[in-house]
């Protein structure tokens, strides 16, 4: 994945990244609603998102929130009260200030394992359009992962099923993940990173050879748009003629 080839953002720090950040996503938003009169978007789990969710809810007046349809990229195989679901976060975040609820898919992290996975493969063939998603919002670990795929992982070479329950040996807990097929046929892809502690990924990933796949998130070849969305910490071992 070379940077000359994709859209890098870059903000002076996260209030300045989740403000662009929002500015493109209701953007987005808005033009698949007037073109297509629906936005389908799938939201990132962990704190890099959250800032951008709770900026969203003090702009909710910017989007006809009747005709978005929520899904998840990833999850906990936790029930939805738990301190680590992402559906909690995005709740607390973002859902519970709006004056109008979207139409929201979760991944019932409650189920087991496989369960949850084969229900929301369902959800996505009931509700997804052929044509995929119109967003995927992604945040980026410290290791390259996205959603939950993770390095290593044989779920980063499945082909056919849209959702997987992986066993994260490191994180020592089971997670549902949308897989790579369905992410790259995404019509949009926003990558939001934050913080020096991710500078040195951002540095490999974006600097290495094209045709190298260090790291799950070189993976991400959409049939639309990827896009990176990091602040000035994030980006501090990028050369400065590509910042």
């Amino acid at each position: 994945m070379n940077e000359n080839s994709i859209p890098i953002h870059i903000s002076t720090d996260p209030a300045a990244l989740y403000q662009a950040a929002a500015e493109r996503l209701l953007e987005l938003g808005n033009h698949a609603i007037a073109e297509r009169g629906s936005f389908h978007l799938a939201l990132a789990g962990g704190s890099t998102p959250r800032g951008l969710y709770a900026l969203l809810s003090q702009q909710a007046e910017r989007i006809d929130w009747t005709r978005v349809q929520l899904y998840f990229g990833d999850e906990r195989c936790v029930s939805p009260e738990h301190q680590d679901s992402n559906y909690r976060m995005v709740r607390d975040s973002l859902l519970d200030h709006l004056p109008i609820q979207p139409q929201i898919h979760r991944m019932r992290g409650e189920l087991p394992p496989s369960e949850a996975a084969a229900d929301y493969a369902k959800v996505l063939a009931q509700h997804l359009p052929a044509t995929g998603f119109d967003l995927v919002l992604l945040g980026l670990g410290t290791d390259g992962h996205i959603a939950s795929l993770f390095p290593g992982s044989n779920s980063l070479h499945e082909q056919q099923q849209t959702v997987l329950a992986d066993f994260v040996g490191k994180m020592d807990s089971w997670r549902l993940s949308l897989t790579l097929p369905v992410l790259n046929q995404a019509r949009h892809i926003m990558l939001l990173v934050s913080g020096v502690q991710k500078a040195r990924v951002i540095s490999q990933v974006l600097n290495s050879n094209p045709t190298e796949h260090l790291f799950p998130v070189q993976r991400l070849k959409p049939r639309g748009t990827l896009e990176w969305f990091i602040d000035e910490p994030a980006a501090s071992l990028l050369d400065n003629g590509h910042a």
